[in-house]
């Protein structure tokens, strides 16, 4: 299906984007105002004064004397590189070859400055966890102190996982004026299969294997340079990014240490290099970011089963560029667009496979020709959104594109929109008496759509841990854990609770769990009302929850709620503030959040955007 002359757009879709472009109108206009402010007083470097300049330039060797000139393009390389993190590690050889790249058309490339980029995966259970959300308002605030000196024409953004893309995104959009182009570098090779490694996830859950075994399944699973392989967090943002047209088309799961992963480098560069304000296709991050291309993400993410972490990202990368999003947005969006891809923990292949299958391309494609996203989005790439149809391959070592496959490579994985897995996209609002939360349909069994059942009430993970052991949970019931919201805790994902709740629907029980905490693309099969809302500290409704209270969870009519009388009631003690592991550190963060649906930042909140 050719993109070239989309058909009509979706109704809803238009309808949706209507009513976001309306709500976000004053704060839209404050955000543009404010760029077009920047880029009037930053237009060039003449600004600085001498002493300021020959600070910028003193350390940049060969490329001092072309900087000092002033006339050249300089861009500006942001970077979340370190070597303990698998889908890092590769960025450590970027910025040499970026300058070399940058050189070949005589404009220069700096590393303005690192990010933090934190693991979930390694922190998973654990106190360092706690500081996982609110590293992406440190990414922010990093990435503007990189970008504070006013040396740059362009940003070049090198991240990939769970909060280091949002937390870019955040930061650039502040510097909107200038063009920005994200980098990726790919994912690891696959591994075992997942099915494997989420057996040997549940025996260990059950005790019938043990640390040793555990270990090597898990080190057989993530074992090379590269993202993790599954479909979560990190490999959403990377969709996201191709959805939003701030890639350089079809580079999202290209694996790293390749000749063509090289050569989208390369051309990311020289993209960025042409998109300046000094050429003549001027395309800043600003007009990129706009709310067709936020819609695009969330209909992207929808059509590809992706973590629900966007549905606390995507609002705050949207409020950073003026944007203003909520979670019947994408319940509504949902209701049109349907899941054509499944990858694990949704489905048996990774991104791998997807990206083999025909991946983004044939994403792209099919939802443009739908008119299940925008077309007329300003992007990076020449050719608008119609350029990610299609999918880069090297001929005689010459970077090139060729159109999507016009078959799936793998139904069981990749499905046109005629033909999905799902009618819907899988992203539903569930709301009551207890909040407002995040149901995620698509990876849960339909006949599990609905749960009635008595509470048992936590207030940490390891509560929920030792029930289980003990034996307490074997029977039908819905797992409250509270207390894990954005100011409680700082709102860690709670997959530790995957295996052993894994364990209890396999016994034939039915269970649910209901969280004020987080939850991503790897949830796992079991359903949940996740990031609930208001949270329970400050007395949202799960603080008068008490066990054996009757709760109602269902998909199928969007609810979320008890039989119990919560007003009668007095909330429970707040939980001691968390000591230990920097925690602490992160207080003022934990005071002034906002609520998970706008996004879950203090930054935010206090910048009053």
């Amino acid at each position: 299906m050719s993109t070239l002359n989309p058909p009509r757009l979706n109704p809803v879709v238009e309808r949706v984007t209507q009513r976001v472009i309306e709500r976000s109108r004053p704060s839209r206009q404050r955000y543009l105002d404010l760029v077009a402010f920047e880029a009037d007083r930053h237009s060039d470097r003449s600004f600085l004064s001498c002493s300021n300049l020959a600070h910028g330039f003193a350390a940049s060797g060969e490329d001092k004397a072309t900087i000092a000139a002033g006339k050249s393009i300089n861009l500006g390389i942001v970077t979340a590189y370190n070597d303990m993190l698998s889908a890092h590690q590769p960025y450590g050889r970027y910025p040499d070859q970026m300058k070399l790249y940058a050189r070949e058309l005589g404009a220069t490339a700096q590393v303005a400055g690192g990010v933090p980029a934190m693991c979930d995966g390694v922190t998973q259970g654990f106190d360092g966890m706690e500081l996982s959300l609110f590293s992406r308002d440190a990414i922010a605030l990093s990435t503007a102190v990189a970008l504070s000196h006013a040396m740059f024409d362009g940003i070049a953004l090198l991240g990939i996982c769970d909060k280091i893309v949002p937390g870019l995104v955040m930061g650039a959009l502040r510097f909107g004026h200038l063009p920005a182009v994200f980098v990726p570098s790919g994912p690891m090779p696959s591994g075992i299969s997942n099915k494997q490694k989420q057996q040997v996830r549940q025996l260990y859950a059950e005790g019938k294997a043990g640390r040793e075994e555990l270990l090597e399944s898990e080190s057989a699973s993530y074992h090379a340079p590269g993202t993790c392989t599954f479909y979560g967090t990190a490999n959403s943002n990377q969709m996201m990014m191709e959805m939003m047209g701030l890639h350089i088309p079809g580079s999202a799961f290209v694996p790293p240490n390749t000749p063509l992963r090289q050569a989208l480098t390369r051309a990311a560069t020289h993209r960025l290099a042409a998109i300046t304000r000094k050429g003549d296709d001027y395309r800043p991050m600003a007009h990129v970011v706009d709310e067709k291309a936020i819609i695009n993400a969330i209909a992207g993410l929808l059509a590809t089963g992706g973590s629900t972490n966007h549905a606390i990202h995507l609002p705050a990368m949207a409020r950073a560029a003026g944007i203003l999003i909520d979670w019947e947005d994408f319940d509504e969006l949902s209701s049109v667009v349907p899941l054509i891809t499944r990858v694990y923990p949704n489905g048996s292949g990774d991104v791998n496979h997807f990206h083999h299958a025909g991946g983004m391309a044939w994403v792209v494609r099919e939802l443009l020709g739908s008119g299940l996203a925008h077309a007329d989005i300003l992007t990076i790439a020449k050719g608008g959104m119609d350029a990610y149809a299609s999918e880069p391959v090297m001929v005689d070592d010459t970077l090139a594109w060729t159109p999507a496959p016009a078959k799936s490579g793998d139904d069981a994985m990749l499905r046109t929109v005629a033909e999905p897995f799902l009618p819907d996209g899988g992203m539903r609002l569930v709301e009551g008496n207890l909040g407002r939360g995040t149901f995620k349909t698509s990876a849960v069994d339909e006949q599990r759509w609905t749960i009635e059942a008595p509470a048992r009430v936590f207030d940490t993970q390891e509560g929920v841990s030792q029930a289980f052991k003990a034996g307490e949970l074997d029977r039908d019931v819905v797992v409250v854990v509270r207390f894990q919201g954005p100011r409680a805790n700082g709102m860690p994902e709670l997959h530790k609770l995957t295996p052993p709740l894994g364990v209890l629907q396999d016994k034939g029980f039915k269970v649910a769990l209901v969280t004020d905490g987080r939850m991503s693309g790897a949830s796992g099969k079991v359903p949940a009302a996740i990031h609930v809302t208001p949270e329970a500290l400050g007395g949202g409704p799960l603080a008068h929850l008490r066990d054996g209270d009757i709760v109602r969870l269902c998909a199928n009519k969007g609810t979320l709620s008890t039989t119990a009388d919560l007003a009668s009631r007095e909330a429970a003690p707040t939980p001691i503030a968390p000591m230990g592991m920097g925690r602490e550190l992160f207080a003022m963060f934990r005071m002034n959040a906002g609520g998970a649906e706008q996004g879950g930042s203090s930054m935010l909140e206090l910048a009053g955007l």
